[in-house]
């Protein structure tokens, strides 16, 4: 097909939203190593994840055998108002870079949240509602799904409390007003509110905070508070499931102007827009019906595949979750203050874990002025100032453009532009003075996170 057939921008109708979530696992054998609870050291059941998860949430996370999963109407309506979204050929960064390739974005800023959480968030607020919950906790890092989850806890009418990470709180005082503005309290982490919090802060005098240490806050809050649950936006596989929307799209548009993706790309912290982006993708693949490269792109200052280990560690950083095996810097990581953007979570996603372990996934990592770098050239021709983490998928597209300038091969590569960067200008502030650095963990730095990983009976023989 030409290109003067394919538009600058594909839009679907509302006819042609999904209607149906896409769950990988029904096409990874197995699934993925199951969650332990860490008292008995035997498989999470049911039962046990009851105490911190919503019902319906807890039936996704445990299915490994239905490939689509219907989406409920109230779900659906909620949808209709910022989806679908839209998949753009970026013809001017193409231009720029003088390329052979075809690179496309799907663009997931189009919303108050300025990302693609509010997919998960409006999902979670529903089943939660349904199950007459009057309260939620959750954490949030950069932001974007603290803001996400007001608005959706607003819509359906429930209470909200958000741990947010101290530095990206401190960092980003407009995002933090805009959850108050949609009704939810918000609380820097770690804090002196939790015992978690506390005990997070006497060993580690003046930190900055991590995805780890917020979770630990959210969960002991929901469990002491009645009618009440915790809900994640990243890392386990109901949100990847609620993701799954995002590939969906991309396909059906894909489709629809006949044509197909040679490598999809999507920045990586807890994995909830890359599984989202890639599933019915990786699913199809998996059953050996395409050949395409999947790429994650991870922070060099928080690498959790190309440097973390494969392993069983607790999902927050008190150690009160459930054990998920995953790729792991240790539940006691700390990321340096100095990284701008979110992706700073210690683990990644189960199912992206076991993808990448099993070789269906490509992981790179790259340092944060060459993200902005990056995202600056993005700006400049697409005219959409990037989320930094989005920025991650945008530097890692160039250098697969670029390759294809070098080679003269011509691939169709397709990344996940998850959000906007408004709320991230002291970060753009940074770079544009040039004050921003780059920092990669020395070999001390990570051991001291795995040593935190837990020294039980499934992690025997690990090195």
């Amino acid at each position: 097909m030409s290109d003067k057939k394919i538009p600058y921008k594909m839009y679907l109708t509302e006819e042609e939203l999904p209607k149906f979530w896409y769950n990988v696992k029904a096409h990874m054998n197995s699934g993925h190593a199951p969650f332990i609870n860490p008292a008995t050291q035997l498989p999470c059941t049911e039962k046990d994840l009851q105490k911190v998860f919503c019902d319906e949430c807890i039936e996704q996370e445990l299915n490994d055998t239905d490939e689509l999963i219907k989406i409920p109407e109230g779900i659906l309506d909620f949808y209709k108002m910022f989806r679908p979204s839209p998949l753009v050929r970026a013809y001017f960064l193409e231009r720029l870079l003088n390329t052979p390739a075809e690179i496309y974005y799907k663009f997931e800023g189009n919303n108050t949240s300025g990302s693609h959480k509010l997919n998960s968030a409006a999902a979670q607020a529903y089943y939660a509602k349904k199950q007459g919950l009057k309260e939620l906790t959750t954490e949030t890092g950069a932001g974007q799904w603290g803001t996400a989850l007001s608005m959706a806890a607003s819509f359906y009418g429930l209470k909200l409390t958000v741990y947010m990470v101290k530095v990206s709180a401190e960092q980003k005082p407009h995002r933090r007003e805009v959850i108050r503005t949609y009704g939810a309290d918000v609380i820097p982490s770690p804090s002196d509110t939790t015992d978690a919090g506390r005990k997070i802060l006497a060993e580690f005098p003046g930190t900055g905070g991590s995805l780890g240490c917020a979770i630990a806050e959210a969960v002991e809050k929901a469990v002491n508070t009645p009618n009440c649950k915790y809900v994640l936006g990243s890392v386990l596989d109901h949100v990847l499931l609620h993701q799954s929307v995002i590939g969906q799209e991309c396909k059906i548009a894909f489709e629809k102007y006949g044509i197909a993706p040679d490598v999809i790309i999507g920045c990586c912290g807890g994995g909830s827009n890359f599984g989202g982006l890639i599933a019915p993708f990786m699913g199809e693949k998996l059953q050996g019906k395409n050949n395409i490269e999947f790429i994650g792109v991870e922070p060099a200052s928080c690498p959790t595949l190309t440097r973390g280990k494969f392993a069983y560690d607790f999902c927050d950083s008190a150690k009160t979750t459930p054990m998920a095996k995953m790729y792991t810097l240790g539940c006691g990581f700390m990321p340096s203050p100095n990284h701008a953007g979110g992706l700073r979570y210690h683990g990644m996603s189960p199912v992206v874990s076991q993808l990448y372990h099993d070789g269906h996934i490509r992981a790179v990592a790259v340092e944060q002025s060459a993200v902005f770098e990056a995202a600056v050239k993005f700006a400049k021709c697409e005219g959409i100032l990037p989320a930094p983490e989005s920025s991650h998928a945008i530097k890692a597209a160039i250098d697969e453009a670029l390759e294809c300038k070098r080679t003269g091969e011509k691939k169709r590569i397709l990344f996940g532009l998850t959000g906007t960067g408004y709320f991230d200008l002291s970060a753009y502030k940074q770079y544009n003075d040039g004050a921003m650095t780059d920092y990669i963990p020395t070999e001390a730095d990570l051991k001291r996170g795995f040593d935190s990983i837990p020294k039980c009976k499934v992690n025997e023989g690990l090195a």
